[in-house]
């Protein structure tokens, strides 16, 4: 049966990307800064929903890996991208210059050879402000080949562009690629934050992360803030940016807009 799902899944996804990215959705959750007062929204990370006309609503988790493996996470990588810039080059005209959207590249759009080209034909054609762009990516091509991710992601950077480590703590994590990556943000995965106040390794963590990135200039942005005491700790730690339902969770392009722009 689980065969069975991921060829209907295969087949409903090729057709999906082939009408126009009809059945796909981008939501916006937003991100704040908590350095400053009242907790402003800054911006927002642009995340996929697919809602299968066959299939029904289904995970990131699930079919994310599939486009990958398939290679269709290259056109819906760079659908979610174009999108993304638009709305965000909206919401600068609209009185929120400053505002950036966060996009997530996925280890297979990276390894393309034109990646950067692509980036910066988005870039130039929807007139979005570089600098409001950040690109998400996770570690797993620095594991085989860090002098390639050092060059991709110092040529995407060149473009104006921020980059952010995401889910940084889980997988291969290394310290080390804190300080050789060229890196703006440090992403530190929401499995960190759950047990903060509760697990000193955690607590140990997360201070040590954020020492490490102020002490190199990079800014940490921690996931899956829930709850008072986790927003407690993590004012008192130096952190800039917090995402997580404690503020919001993912919303589509309407209610983000209604209720930040």
């Amino acid at each position: 049966s689980t065969s069975f799902r991921r060829l209907d899944m295969e087949k409903n996804m090729r057709n999906a990307t082939n009408n126009a990215f009809s059945e796909f959705e981008v939501v916006y959750q937003p991100i704040v800064d908590v350095t400053r007062e009242s907790n402003p929204c800054v911006g927002a990370e642009a995340l996929i929903r697919w809602n299968s006309g066959e299939l029904g609503l289904i995970a990131p988790t699930d079919f994310i890996p599939l486009a990958e493996y398939l290679g269709l996470i290259n056109p819906i990588g760079a659908y979610v991208l174009e999108e993304a810039c638009k709305r965000c080059k909206y919401w600068n005209d609209m009185g929120h210059p400053d505002y950036k959207v966060n996009v997530n590249l996925s280890v297979v759009q990276l390894l393309q050879n034109d990646i950067v080209k692509k980036i910066k034909g988005i870039i130039d054609e929807v007139g979005i402000e570089p600098g409001n762009l950040c690109l998400e990516v996770t570690e797993s091509l620095a594991i085989n080949d860090m002098v390639r991710m050092k060059r991709i992601l110092s040529e995407i950077k060149a473009l104006g562009v921020k980059v952010a480590l995401d889910d940084f703590g889980t997988g291969y994590s290394s310290l080390n690629h804190i300080r050789e990556m060229p890196l703006d943000i440090i992403k530190i995965d929401k499995c960190f934050i759950e047990h903060l106040g509760e697990d000193d390794f955690s607590d140990a963590f997360v201070k040590m992360v954020t020492e490490l990135a102020n002490t190199i200039g990079v800014h940490v942005c921690v996931e899956g803030v829930e709850t008072d005491r986790q927003y407690a700790i993590i004012k008192k730690m130096g952190i800039y940016y917090i995402q997580g339902y404690f503020f919001d969770k993912p919303m589509c392009i309407e209610s983000f807009e209604e209720k930040y722009i």
